[in-house]
């Protein structure tokens, strides 16, 4: 070891510190605009077709991404960097229109949280068939998720349309987690030279399908006027989550970035009570302290 090395013996360690403190805050940067995005999205869902939405909102996201990585300069990556941002692509859009959906007709307070425990899950159950063993925290965390959904899905007694609307959430939030958590993985597969093109190729894979679905179904594509603002910050604050989440997992571990970016149920939530007044029952309030935590402890591996 060479001396200027001996006399900077903390500096790695100081490094390392500070890109994982980067990390962090990115990742939560990106938490909560997914929560805010997905809230707008949910909101433009309920006077639009949600391939509409998906559509328009995705389109700003493109046009975000193609600034900046005109601004970043970064040359165009390989073949599998692409797939893997279109693979995501897919998935990520199957999750938000299970979640746009679910956002606009059921219960917000279980769609949200139940897509982000199932979205940090997946992850870790990724990386246990790829080998990682998770450790004790992280297996209790995964435990708490099955309970937290429990609550997060009952409703008052005697309620029959809001028990259905309930489960019909939790259904959906499933699904959309599922989308989420594969869209995580995929794109923390490509590389640290790709820059932002891999999110380019997602926006790409995503608004096709859109478009040849509206082709082959005969759906419209077109949203009232009064929605275009809401479209437009919905996808920008998306493209936005997407870019802090990738810096995030570039910089960090893959499952502190996906577990902390699985908070964003909180602003959505609290947009929800703000906005729409839904009522947040004992039972729900549980489940969601109880998902959280699962969160928390799954990102301890």
């Amino acid at each position: 070891m060479s001396v200027n090395a001996r006399s900077t013996g903390l500096a790695p360690q100081a490094r390392l510190w500070n890109k994982g403190s980067v990390a962090v805050l990115l990742a939560g940067l990106s938490a909560l605009m997914y929560g805010a995005a997905d809230f707008c999205g949910g909101l433009a869902t309920r006077r639009n077709s949600v391939f509409a939405v998906l559509a328009i909102s995705q389109a700003v996201g493109l046009a975000l991404a193609l600034a900046a990585s005109a601004f970043l300069g970064v040359g165009l990556p390989g073949p599998v960097d692409l797939l893997w941002g279109a693979l995501g692509g897919v998935c990520g859009a199957f999750g938000l229109a299970a979640l746009y959906t679910a956002l606009a007709n059921t219960v917000v307070a279980v769609a949200s949280p139940t897509a982000a425990v199932v979205g940090a899950g997946i992850p870790v159950i990724l990386g246990v068939a790829a080998g990682e063993r998770p450790g004790a925290l992280a297996w209790i965390g995964i435990a708490l998720a099955v309970p937290a959904i429990a609550l997060l899905t009952s409703g008052p007694a005697g309620a029959a349309r809001g028990g259905g609307a309930a489960r019909r959430a939790a259904l959906l939030g499933l699904a959309a987690g599922l989308g989420f958590g594969l869209f995580f993985f995929a794109v923390s597969r490509t590389s640290r030279g790709s820059g932002l093109w891999p999110l380019l190729a997602a926006r790409l894979s995503t608004i096709s399908l859109i478009a040849l679905f509206a082709l082959f179904t005969g759906r419209s594509l077109r949203v009232s006027r009064t929605n275009i603002p809401l479209l437009l910050l919905s996808g920008t604050l998306d493209m936005g989550a997407n870019i802090a989440f990738l810096l995030a997992s570039r910089a960090g571990m893959l499952t502190i970035a996906a577990v902390i970016a699985s908070l964003y149920p909180g602003p959505t939530v609290l947009l929800a009570w703000m906005v729409f007044r839904e009522r947040l029952t004992g039972m729900r309030l549980a489940g969601l302290a109880l998902a959280l935590a699962g969160v928390a402890l799954i990102s301890v591996r």
